[in-house]
Formats: structure tokens, sequence, C-alpha cells
């Protein structure tokens, strides 16, 4: 099973990061996403909701009323793909602007190989480490009730 390595960035100027990676990206679309984060005991439980996806909200409907809801993300997505990578130029309701790298792995890479792949890519879209962040767009924002 194909497994990511995945970094992520704050992004001070995101239209001249989307001018260097649209030169560089084989493909580009552009995505709206609702992320829905679920009252999971232990972990995190997520529905994305796209625009392309035809759903009738049902699976919304019942994991709020079963597990209440934790937050929701609402992001406008721009995806290139750039290799082996796919590059997220993310516009975050309430939080700004972030790039995230995810390198999908062949069978016989490792996760080191997919960390140098993401730091070269870095490199080349003059994404700093100091402007690295962990952790999920959920996370960020601020706190909400769980039961809504």
């Amino acid at each position: 099973m194909p497994s990511n390595v995945e970094l992520k960035a704050r992004l001070a100027d995101r239209s001249r990061l989307i001018d260097v990676v649209r030169t560089m990206a084989h493909a580009h679309s552009v995505l709206r996403q609702q992320d829905t984060y679920f009252g999971a005991a232990r972990g995190r439980l997520k529905l994305r909701l796209q625009e392309l996806l035809a759903e009738n909200g049902e699976a919304q409907r019942l994991l709020s009323r079963s597990m209440g809801v934790r937050g929701i993300v609402q992001k406008r997505r721009d995806l290139f793909l750039v290799g082996q990578t796919r590059v997220h130029v993310d516009t975050v309701e309430g939080l700004g602007d972030f790039v995230e790298l995810e390198v999908v792995l062949e069978d016989t890479q490792t996760t080191e190989d997919g960390q140098a792949i993401a730091k070269g890519l870095c490199k080349e879209l003059g994404i700093g480490d100091d402007g690295l962040i962990s952790g999920s767009y959920i996370d960020m924002l601020p706190h909400q009730p769980l039961w809504q």
C-alpha cells in the first residue's frame, strides 16, 4: 500500500509560489474543500466534501448526530502535480495561506527518500525551514465546542 511523506508551511506570498510551481507542474486543478472533524474518542475522524463530489450530506448528518462535530475547516486548494509530489496551495478560512507537499512514495522508496524529495522541492520553491509547521489546520483554529 502506498504511503506519503507530508510537509506543510505557512506562505507569505501565495501568488509568487503559484507562479513558480506552475512552471514545474504537469497538472493543475482547483478544489473547494470542507473538512468536518468529528468527536472521535481516539485519533481523528474527518469527512471531506469537495466541490466535485456529489454528496447528499447523509454521512455528515449521521456522524454529526452520533459523534458531535469538533470543528470545520473550509479552504480553497490549488492542486499541482510535480513528479510524484502533490503540491497543495491552500487558502484556509480564518488562518491564511499555506503550502503542503505530499510525496507519494513508490513501493521501493523509503520515508527518507520521500523526505529528500520534499526538501529538494522546498528549496526549488523557496520554502525555508523557518516557515515549516506541523499539525492539522483544525488544530490551528480557535477552540470550538465539541457538540454542535
